[in-house]
């Protein structure tokens, strides 16, 4: 009698629960709590509680009680075994509506219990824990604590065994995984790469076999259970799904599709090429051909769209059409391919043809963007594949990229100077690490392409015009403010140290093109002064050998041009360069034992070996340069005698066999002695004391034969 009908028996629910509440704190045992309790939770699951009664609910009973209903084994009698349990749940479920609540630790601390129940047997009577459990973790995904959590009580791995055992609610818990791998991809994967490849497996085992409208639902969910680390080709199982997705998508893109069905696959393929670029397409007839297809699909797509662009039809496409721009990239990169490729030549020339029309119509798009645009990721996206082209194909759509070229420079100077608030759009990251580009480095793409236009006349004056070496001396300060901050340890190489070697190239075009720029624009002094200091710290890095020689090379280069500086004029700065400059350059070489006779050969040294292919003609640029510098600048003899590298030189070439030197290397040592022995006496006098006039002989150096013959 203690305790009133609820409102499916009397008219006013909100007025009986507030009843309940009351008698709920003024229960006398656990009997009469629980009987009120029953009534409260009936309102529960009514979906009879608004906010402001749930808080009641909440500051009547707190955590206390339905943490002891989760605990407690002993039902009333005549109940299911799992009654408390039950109605703790809905209790807790109930408050994990409020997002303040769901965060708590109090709810945090009950993950493992929530695991618990779902990896539990579930009879018709449980079904209902079960939907709470769910509802309690997908509210605490939503909070900002909640998904690390999940991970590391253990979640990830309940959730795929509920998946797979395919129980009550495993839809959900599907659901909540994509949820989770969204937020926390690499920590999930990092704890629970079994349980999650178990998930693929079955994910892709369906995705082959549906032939219906699951396989294109399963194109939605199957983008997030793709890992970059570790890596599917790892092992046979992860093969094995790869094998399965290909198949999959060769049998849909095959088909006959309509937008809604195709969408979905390209974006599945997509993320595919995102993590393993075209690893997990097979050799042969069969994948080149879907190959083909998927680039020629993603150019048709791109036409369709961007060259009449609808802006309402625009805004839903954006996703779909950056998922275009993945395969597109790696069209272009699959048509370089030399070694081992996956297309004919026929292939790639078709393939190039369909991806200029395509890159015609993104250019098209990029000439129509508003300011007001900017932020948009989408155009981020865009700018970055034809970044991306640029960067491989010079000749094709030069008019059009030069006409477009004063938009790039705006745009990536907008998004370098302010920052950019634009997110990525999924499937946005065109790079092989999810999410290691940051919006606003635009600059990143565009500089090969900038480097390939810096080297001819028109673009080269469009950029000047535009004002990119000022914008490109402010990106290089950046990047080696971002390089010098990191680790000194030895690493892959980075998009920061890619970039400030691609900016040295720019750079170096530009001294080569049009010195008189050099010699009026501040920008270059500026650059001049930030070149003399990095160089004496980048050198003794061995990992940042590649960086070090294009550093060295344009600063020699520049010196040349900016003689009259005063940053130049004997300075601690210049000397510490140039010392530096003449360490990279002389160590360069060494003697070594020649098989093919008993005497040494000039070789190049152990540990300039596997990077001299990229620094080799930087090597003899610098050379060439500072033979240039030393009529220029009086004090640079004694600095290269103090480097003792005139004495090296004079014994490496007085041991090894004349023959083992070839014309190229003779020329570049010759250039620089006949300077140095025109500059100094000093200098002469050691090259003669080592035997100079006998060696120079030798080696056919008559320049610096007729030198040293000279009074």
């Amino acid at each position: 009698p203690r305790f009133p009908a609820m409102a499916s028996d009397s008219g006013d629910g909100h007025a009986t629960l507030k009843r309940c509440l009351g008698v709920l704190r003024d229960a006398r045992n656990d009997s009469e709590q629980f009987a009120a309790l029953l009534l409260v939770t009936k309102a529960v699951k009514a979906g009879e509680v608004d906010a402001k009664s749930r808080r009641q609910i909440f500051d009547a009973i707190g955590f206390t009680f339905p943490t002891r209903l989760l605990t407690s084994r002993q039902p009333p009698a005549g109940c299911p075994p799992h009654t408390f349990r039950a109605l703790g749940l809905t209790l807790l479920a109930c408050f994990c509506t409020d997002p303040e609540l769901a965060g708590h630790s109090q709810i945090l601390n009950k993950i493992p219990t929530f695991n618990e129940i779902l990896l539990s047997p579930c009879d018709p009577d449980s079904t209902s824990m079960v939907d709470d459990v769910y509802q309690c973790l997908s509210a605490v995904l939503a909070t900002a604590r909640g998904p690390r959590e999940l991970v590391t009580k253990g979640t990830v791995s309940a959730l795929c065994q509920a998946y797979l055992n395919g129980g009550h609610g495993s839809d959900r818990a599907l659901t909540l995984l994509v949820g989770l791998l969204a937020i926390a991809e690499a920590k999930c994967w990092q704890r629970d790469a079994p349980q999650l490849l178990a998930v693929l497996s079955k994910l892709s085992g369906d995705f082959l076999k549906a032939e219906d409208m699951t396989k294109f639902e399963l194109c939605e969910v199957l983008p997030h259970f793709i890992p970059l680390s570790p890596p599917l080709t790892e092992n046979s199982e992860g093969s094995e799904c790869l094998c399965r997705l290909y198949k999959g998508l060769a049998d849909v893109l095959g088909s006959k599709l309509s937008q809604s069905q195709r969408d979905p696959a390209l974006k599945l393929a997509a993320g595919l090429v995102q993590a393993y670029g075209a690893e997990w397409i097979p050799a042969g007839s069969a994948g080149s051909k879907f190959l083909a297809l998927l680039v020629n699909l993603a150019c048709v797509e791109v036409r369709l769209t961007l060259e009449e662009p609808d802006p309402m039809e625009m805004e839903g496409k954006k996703e779909v059409m950056t998922a275009c721009y993945v395969l597109m990239e790696m069209g272009i990169q699959e048509c370089l391919r030399e070694e081992n490729p996956l297309l004919e030549n026929v292939q790639k020339m078709q393939l190039m043809r369909i991806m200029k029309e395509a890159f015609g119509a993104v250019i098209f798009y990029l000439r129509q963007v508003k300011q007001e645009e900017l932020q948009d990721p989408f155009i981020f996206a865009s700018v970055r594949v034809l970044g991306a082209w640029m960067a491989e194909e010079t000749s094709s759509l030069k008019q059009e990229i030069c006409e477009l070229l004063p938009f790039l420079v705006d745009y990536a100077r907008k998004l370098f100077k302010e920052g950019s608030p634009a997110v990525s759009l999924p499937q946005a990251e065109l790079d092989s690490t999810k999410g290691s580009a940051l919006p606003q480095d635009a600059l990143r793409f565009l500089l090969p392409g900038f480097c390939h236009l810096t080297a001819e006349d028109r673009p080269r004056d469009i950029l000047i015009s535009e004002g990119a070496p000022a914008l490109l001396c402010e990106y290089f300060l950046q990047q080696w403010e971002v390089l010098t901050s990191k680790s000194t340890a030895p690493a892959p190489l980075t998009s920061t140290e890619m970039s400030l070697q691609t900016v040295c190239g720019i750079f170096l075009n530009l001294v080569v093109t049009a010195p008189d720029l050099v010699r009026r624009d501040k920008t270059f002094s500026s650059l001049m002064d930030v070149l003399l200091t990095s160089l004496p710290l980048l050198l003794p890095q061995k990992h940042h050998l590649v960086l070090s020689a294009n550093v060295a090379t344009l600063g020699l280069m520049m010196a040349r041009i900016l003689k009259g500086s005063a940053a130049l004029q004997g300075t601690k700065s210049a000397e510490k360069f140039f010392g530096a400059a003449i360490r990279f350059l002389s160590e360069a070489h060494t003697a070594q034992a020649d098989p093919s006779s008993d005497g040494l050969a000039m070789v190049v040294s152990p540990t300039y070996v596997s990077a001299w292919d990229d620094i080799c003609e930087l090597w003899f640029l610098g050379m060439q340069a500072l033979a240039g510098c030393i009529p220029l600048f009086p004090w640079l003899p004694h600095t290269i005698l103090q480097a003792h590298w005139l004495q090296g030189l004079s014994q490496l070439l007085s041991r090894v066999v004349p023959s083992s030197v070839d014309f190229e290397l003779v020329t570049a040592f010759q250039a620089v002695l006949v300077e140095l022995a025109r500059a100094s006496e000093q200098c002469r006098d050691v090259i003669l004391s080592h035997h100079g006039t006998e060696w120079a002989s030798l080696y056919g150096m008559a320049a610096l034969e007729q030198c040293l013959a000279e009074q």
